[in-house]
């Protein structure tokens, strides 16, 4: 499964796309205010969906748990510069039963459940592993321990406040954030839905100091 996730390299673009659902919304109230009185109100059967919702469309992780077995899309920015043969290669050799390529570019994996949970299992261990790199203090000096709850949307840093405040540890925030989206959107959590919520914690007096909610503080 590690072979597969390689694909996952677009950060960005996953960034964006969660977040892209507030600020579409906000941007389409101003632009509904410059609309001529002809255009078609949003419901009615001549409205048509805005560009900019086409796009995050396609940008989407989707999951669909069935019964026997789970399907996983993936968009096709994900696999830029692959060719489908190589792509169906790598899946084969991780026991996914079939990959379709659809008209947009993106791919969809059909895998048994046990074949998913290894693939779940392996994004949680990835998520603990760089908790644990957080917690050892080499990187990020002012992080003295790191807590979370089971499914991976609320975090809390115990920090130095000091050293924290004076630095630039709080980039760490943004791998949690990178490293939990990926395994939020993969447990089936849409992208209207995710969030996560880091909090920063001073080590000497318990006092949350610092509290952002993702993705809604990448706007900020």
């Amino acid at each position: 499964m590690k072979k597969l996730l390689l694909v996952l390299t677009a950060v960005s673009t996953l960034l964006l796309s969660a977040c892209g659902a507030a600020q579409n919304n906000n941007e389409g109230t101003v632009n509904e205010s410059k609309e001529t009185a002809g255009a078609p109100a949003e419901g009615s059967e001549n409205a048509a969906p805005t560009e900019a919702a086409k796009e995050e469309k396609n940008e989407a992780i989707e999951v669909d748990k069935g019964l026997f077995n789970n399907e996983v899309t993936l968009p096709a920015s994900m696999f830029e510069g692959q060719a489908y043969e190589e792509i169906v290669a790598q899946a084969k050799e991780e026991g996914i039963d079939e990959v379709i390529q659809n008209d947009d570019g993106s791919v969809t994996y059909k895998m048994s459940k046990s074949v998913y949970k290894k693939m779940m299992d392996e994004m949680e261990k990835g998520m603990l592993d760089y908790v644990s790199e957080l917690k050892s203090g080499e990187n990020f000096a002012s992080i003295k321990d790191v807590t979370h709850n089971k499914t991976f949307s609320e975090f809390t840093l115990i920090v130095d406040k000091a050293a924290y405040e004076g630095g630039f540890d709080g980039m760490a925030s943004l791998g949690i954030v990178v490293v939990a989206s990926y395994y939020q959107l993969f447990s089936g959590v849409s992208s209207d839905d995710l969030k996560i919520t880091i909090n920063a914690q001073d080590e000497a007096t318990k006092e949350i100091f610092n509290t952002r909610v993702y993705p809604e503080a990448l706007e900020q």
